[in-house]
């Protein structure tokens, strides 16, 4: 069978023969309130730079649009801009809450989905819901400043202006017919009873490199956008090269500079006459000299007003194409393209979303991975000229002590985001995960970005790698070493494996590691305090900051996270020593090292993290007078079983130094050998050895609460804090002070961390998906014959791969239609139930409530929530009857 045509874009990437990835959906959805946009003395990026100020103020580290795409250094943009003759503003980009105004922190208040992407952005879909009715900003704020803590979120569906059907759909695609050609269709459909204006600019503009004041690498002379007749544009800047832009009979060109309207904001003169804003003065507001009447600037429209009839359906195209592809043809092939290319992209994922998979299945799965490749981003921050300021500029103010110690970090690439409008910047931990799911559709981008992270640009000379720009120096869980790992086992068949990428990441991780070992194991007791963990307010108080009554903790997830890190170090160590006997000791480290960490968990000061009473794994708070078990059943005595290795004999027999050393180990250190299990298969097959941190006994215990339904297990997967505690929180009292965790479903009820992600009851793909892993890991050592109950009380009990599985089926439940219809994620919503122009739209949220599914938090964090594709191949693998084990370990 021929190779994809796809796969063979994807090949002729990596050669660098075409540039198929140069141009993709790399524009952000939001740069105002960020922290690259801060220079505020206090360091509130939110109201230093505020919605409001987005029109006209030309941004410094960045861009963003509706539905936009960028080439890979974010100089040229196109996006859309969109008017109904009854907003007060030029819809140009996504509006929502900055965390002091939403009642839960920051959230989009727009409602768009992301529907079909392939790996180079040959082809791209996504949708837009715009409302006939002006758009409610007042409304949503003044409705999320009324509701507390306790309620839930105010929506834009809750303000009624879909009722009746009176929006537009707006759905963008993007086909490319050669690696730098990109035809561009708008299709607006009018779903209301009544005929509506709509106004269409196709925007193309250059983000503005040349008012700094710098010169060198990232800084070139101002590019320009001319007027070629009254459809075509050409685009010249020194790097980019020449393009011309073609738009389908447009009612004018229109042109202005990408300049900050000082006027308007600063009550200052402007420095230039045509800036940011013009489009949206001229268009809403009729002023007629706010554009360029000389067919030149930074920043160029079509503008096209098209009256839609009810149900009417309109469609406008465009092109962007290289002036060496400019063939005179104009708009005339576009059809072409895109039939072609969404044919290609039918066949590339129809080789990629199993076979058993039914249709509603597969749709989740099409639709996270368009999610996973749309919510990739041209990130640009140099931290030492941030500090600085620009020569052009103010002098920047003195600042908090943010990110001080990063000034060797210099970020200009395309990078996966946890999502692009609430999350437009990179979290560490999240893009390990996201790298799974990337790893199914463009291998060489999974690999590039774990490396990426690494380089001496990004990872800190300590070895720290950088968390995310609000505070780069937050503690990640370290899971960067187990996403290189599994990247590297489902790129290749054994044998064929990419053994240099394995190389490359495993020598950085070692500056990780032991960044790790020296800073986060206070007492050199191998118990390990990594700060909060990504796991915000799991715990009774800020784990990041000092500990109240001059205590420290000792963290069950800290440790355990080392653990896993150490057995994953193992695994690689051991991976890399069948060709090069160098790694054979780093491999017999890294087994000490584990078992070294296991023994301080479960055995320190007699019981290390383990209550024998409950029979789970606990924080401790040492207190000047005593060590206190903070007894909150969470997912942080959970992740404890996360850590799990089998090592095959065969392997082990290869590698003969690592054999010797590990042997004398046994031989001589009983007190620590009893933490490794051996299990010889009958009929005289090779044995495994088991590297875990709970014995059989005390995983059986653990699963027993992770199984119960009144506990941790949900019809959605496992819930991040036991439901045990919500009518029994845990409650203390610490130097006069009085904290308690309460199990809560949904949204936080508290503002640590902002309020706008909770971990005391939610379903979190990430930490299930590692649960699953985990699960599969103890059924290839211990076998059909460990059977646990599940759910616990049913007398029902199955062994761990059916559980895995189930797991699997419960995470997917969240996404697909129920017997009434409804998707879970949806929260029970009508319209995606009753209404087909909603019922095929899938969002894929940050965390799920614990008990009916709905989701939460950022709308389009497809990151690590398309994880759920793992999850729907670990299904169809069971249904073909595929009975080998999903994860083999080596």
């Amino acid at each position: 069978m021929s190779r994809d045509p796809e796969s063979s874009r994807l090949e002729k990437d990596a050669r660098r023969s075409e540039n198929w990835k140069r141009w993709g959906p790399y524009l952000s959805e939001r740069q105002w309130g960020t922290v690259r946009e801060d220079y505020s003395p206090g360091g509130d990026a939110w109201d230093y730079f505020p919605h409001e100020h987005a029109r006209s103020r030309a941004y410094r580290w960045g861009e963003d649009g509706l539905l936009g795409i960028c080439d890979r250094q974010g100089r040229l943009c196109f996006a859309l801009a969109v008017w109904n003759e009854r907003d007060a503003i030029l819809k140009e980009r996504l509006f929502g809450l900055t965390s002091p105004e939403g009642n839960h922190g920051e959230d989009v208040k727009e409602l768009y989905y992301y529907l079909d992407a392939t790996p180079t952005s040959s082809y791209l879909r996504a949708r837009y819901k715009y409302p006939h009715a002006p758009f409610p900003y007042e409304a949503l704020l003044e409705e999320n400043r009324r509701r507390g803590l306790d309620d839930r979120e105010a929506e834009l569906l809750d303000t009624g202006v879909f009722d009746e059907d009176r929006y537009f759909d707006v759905t963008a695609e993007y086909a490319k017919a050669r690696d730098e050609d990109i035809f561009v269709r708008v299709t607006i459909d009018n779903r209301g009873p009544e005929a509506a204006p709509f106004h269409l600019l196709g925007t193309l503009w250059f983000r503005n490199t040349w008012s700094w004041g710098r010169e060198g690498e990232g800084y070139w002379a101002k590019p320009s956008l001319v007027r070629l007749d009254d459809h075509r544009v050409r685009a010249e800047h020194a790097s980019l090269g020449r393009f011309v832009f073609v738009a389908e009979e447009p009612d004018a060109l229109l042109f202005t500079g990408n300049e900050t309207n000082l006027e308007r904001l600063f009550e200052t003169p402007n420095e230039a006459p045509y800036v940011k804003d013009a489009f949206h003065r001229h268009v809403i507001d009729g002023e007629e000299g706010a554009v360029d009447p000389s067919g030149e600037g930074t920043k160029a429209a079509a503008w096209r007003r098209l009256e839609i009839g009810p149900g009417e359906r309109r469609v406008v195209c465009f092109r962007l194409v290289a002036e060496r592809y400019h063939d005179g043809l104009g708009l005339t092939n576009a059809e072409n393209v895109f039939k072609r290319r969404i044919a290609e992209a039918d066949r590339f994922y129809a080789e990629r979303i199993p076979g058993p998979l039914d249709a509603e299945e597969t749709r989740v799965a099409r639709q996270a991975y368009a999610g996973l490749l749309w919510t990739k981003q041209f990130y640009y921050y140099v931290v030492e000229q941030w500090f600085e300021g620009d020569p052009a500029q103010p002098e920047p103010p003195d600042r908090p002590k943010r990110n001080h110690g990063w000034t060797h970090l210099y970020n200009r690439d395309v990078i996966s985001m946890p999502d692009k409008w609430e999350y437009p910047w990179y979290a560490a931990w999240d893009l390990a995960f996201h790298m799974l799911p990337f790893a199914q559709v463009d291998p060489a981008f999974a690999k590039s970005q774990l490396i990426l992270m690494l380089r001496e640009w990004y990872m800190h000379p300590n070895g720290q790698i950088p968390a995310y720009e609000f505070q780069l120096s937050d503690v990640n869980p370290p899971v960067h070493a187990w996403a290189a790992w599994r990247v590297y086992k489902m790129t290749g068949a054994r044998g064929q494996r990419d053994r240099t990428f394995l190389a490359r990441v495993f020598q950085k991780l070692l500056l990780n590691f032991t960044w790790w070992v020296n800073r986060k194991d206070e007492n050199g007791d191998n118990l390990f305090s990594g700060g909060f963990l990504g796991l915000d307010n799991i715990g009774l108080f800020d784990r990041s900051h000092v500990i109240p009554g001059g205590g420290r903790l000792r963290q069950a997830d800290g440790t355990a996270w080392m653990a896993f890190y150490c057995s994953t170090m193992l695994s690689m160590a051991l991976e890399l020593a069948l060709e090069d006997p160098a790694y054979e000791d780093l491999a017999s480290k890294f087994f000490e090292h584990f078992v070294a960490i296991v023994d301080a968990m479960n055995r320190l000061g007699g019981k290390g993290l383990w209550d024998p009473e409950d029979g789970f794994y606990y924080d401790q708070l040492l207190l000047p007078d005593g060590a206190v078990t903070l007894k909150t059943r969470s997912l942080v005595g959970i992740v404890p079983l996360f850590a799990v290795e089998v090592l095959e004999d065969d392997v082990i027999s290869a590698l003969p130094g690592f054999a010797k050393r590990m042997k004398w180990f046994l031989d001589n250190r009983e007190d620590l050998a009893g933490h490794i299990t051996y299990l010889e298969h009958a009929g005289g097959q090779h044995g495994h050895r088991l590297l875990a941190v709970p014995s059989r006994e005390k995983l059986e215990r653990v699963l027993r609460y992770v199984f119960d339904e009144a506990e941790f297990l949900s019809p959605y997967g496992i819930r991040s804090l036991s439901r045990f505690h919500a009518e029994h929180p845990y409650a203390l009292e610490v130097s006069g002070e009085h904290f308690d965790v309460a199990y809560w479903s949904g949204e936080s009820r508290s503002w640590m961390f902002g309020g706008n992600s909770n971990w005391r009851g939610p379903v979190w793909l990430p930490m299930n998906y590692l649960l699953i892993e985990a699960l599969q890991r103890y059924h290839h050592f211990y076998g059909d014959e460990f059977k646990v109950e599940y759910p616990s009380g049913t007398g029902r009990y199955l062994d761990l791969r059916s559980i895995a599985l189930d797991l699997s089926r419960r995470l997917t439940a969240l996404f697909v239609p129920g017997e009434d219809g409804s998707r879970p994620c949806h929260g029970g919503d009508a319209l995606y139930r009753e209404r087909p122009e909603f019922r095929d739209l899938i969002l894929f949220y940050e965390y799920f409530d614990g008990d009916d599914g709905r989701g939460l938090g950022a709308s389009h964090q497809t990151g690590w929530t398309a994880l759920v594709t793992r999850c729907l191949d670990h299904l169809a693998r069971s249904r073909s009857g595929d009975t080998t084990e999903p994860l083999p370990r080596m």
